[in-house]
């Protein structure tokens, strides 16, 4: 089908003025302070697009040139057996893994496809430069996978103790480069990393949160929600790393407001992390915009214990303005924290009930909500969405069988070695 693109421009949180899209902006230029920078689309109403395949289904609030073969959106039911258990009348789950019964055929089985199918198409058709991500995981799984099926070069950088997330369903193209951080190291080296590659101006930077794209592409999570619902949520639960996804749902929450026919409100974002790895939450509890000090060290030890590795940003976009911070306040939101005991716990429960496996991450976002419900914040009529950011990982590897895949790094490098050119070094890989 012929895509049309909805015309937007950009809107500078900090001070509001607006301009217009280079094609990749990543932040204003002229602000006086870090800010965020939001898609002002010239479509105010929410449109879904039954004719549009896949995530696509929403475009008109995605900032996009066209579209890219094999996405799909996430995916809304109402849960009977898990809020059976919670004592919920109300409890809708979104989706986004490998469930066909469900309609939902991540082929990654992460929601983090949603970020690279929007983000790849607002690329557009310029392969002048090699788009670059940093990863802790699923983000790298989810752009490889999508990059090398739509031939578009790509460079990701990941911890070298993270590569058993590298699997995919055939081999991946020559087009798709992986760089490792040494082992021991975490996220925070893979985006050190990027950073050096990204000093070539053969290299673009993808952006990560700063990414208008890569966030209404998680944003599209609220609109499935609300296209089930019909209404707006009461509450939205999600696990964090970075705090992006509900940096996402809460700019949608803000148009769906704007459009009027679902509701005024604005959902309680209930967020969590998995506990040691907890710089926001341990910043959040003073109600400090500033991050708590969280050293290199004490990061690196914190992911090396936690069960959902995904979780595991020393430098989250909390405190600039339109982050995580402000979300919070917004909706008065909360953060929470959960053990590894209570995420296992938590994985096995939502198995046994809704029957699908989900990730480590995903179960922190069910353990907070069982949390919520025994503290009494949630109460048994309000209307929930629990994202479930990835799952039916065990059951898609065992279908896969022999065809399942590998990758294995094209470089190993370690961020703190000045004598090497990390960014001529990867080039040679493309030549």
């Amino acid at each position: 089908m012929k895509f049309e693109p909805t015309g937007y421009t950009l809107l500078n949180v900090a001070d509001e003025r607006e301009f217009e899209d280079s094609g990749w902006t990543l932040s204003d230029p002229l602000s006086p302070k870090a800010s965020m920078v939001r898609a002002k689309y010239k479509e105010n109403r929410f449109v879904v697009d039954t004719e549009a395949e896949g995530l696509y289904r929403y475009h008109k609030w995605l900032p996009i040139k066209h579209y890219l073969k094999g996405s799909c959106a996430p995916v809304t039911y109402k849960s009977e057996k898990l809020a059976a258990k919670l004592g919920l009348n109300n409890l809708y789950i979104t989706f986004s893994g490998w469930a066909p019964e469900l309609g939902a055929k991540f082929a990654t089985c992460s929601f983090k496809e949603t970020e690279a199918y929007s983000v790849c198409g607002r690329l557009g058709n310029d392969r002048s430069r090699t788009l670059v991500v940093a990863s802790a995981g699923n983000t790298a799984r989810a752009f490889a996978s999508v990059c090398s099926k739509n031939n578009i070069p790509l460079v990701v950088t990941i911890p070298y103790d993270n590569l058993n997330a590298l699997w995919f369903d055939e081999t991946l193209s020559p087009c798709v480069k992986v760089i490792a951080s040494p082992k021991g190291s975490d996220y925070y080296d893979a985006i050190a990393l990027s950073d050096k590659i990204c000093l070539d101006k053969a290299f673009l930077a993808e952006g990560g949160a700063k990414n208008i794209a890569r966030r209404d592409g998680m944003g599209t999570t609220i609109l499935s929600a609300v296209e089930k619902i019909g209404r707006i949520p009461d509450f939205y639960f999600q696990a964090i790393g970075s705090g992006t996804g509900a940096i996402a749902v809460w700019e949608n929450n803000l148009r769906l407001i704007g459009d009027g026919r679902y509701g005024n409100h604005k959902m309680r974002l209930i967020t969590s992390q998995n506990d040691p790895f907890t710089i926001m939450y341990d910043s959040w509890a003073l109600r400090d915009r500033t991050l708590v000090d969280f050293s290199a060290e004490r990061a690196r030890n914190a992911s090396a214990q936690i069960r959902a590795k995904v979780l595991s940003n020393r430098k989250p976009p909390y405190s600039l303005c339109g982050g995580l911070y402000d979300a919070l306040c917004d909706t008065d939101g909360d953060i929470l924290k959960v053990t590894n005991a209570e995420l296992q716990a938590w994985k096995e429960e939502f198995l046994k009930l809704e029957g699908y496996d989900i990730y480590s991450a995903a179960a922190v976002a069910v353990a907070s909500l069982a949390q919520a419900v025994h503290n009494g914040t949630v109460k048994a009529d309000d209307t929930i969405m629990l994202n479930i950011t990835g799952g039916g990982e065990k059951r898609r590897m065992a279908e896969l069988g022999e065809k399942l895949c590998y990758k294995t790094p094209d470089l190993i490098i370690d961020p703190e070695d000045a004598s090497i050119n990390v960014a001529e070094e990867v080039k040679k890989l493309f030549s």
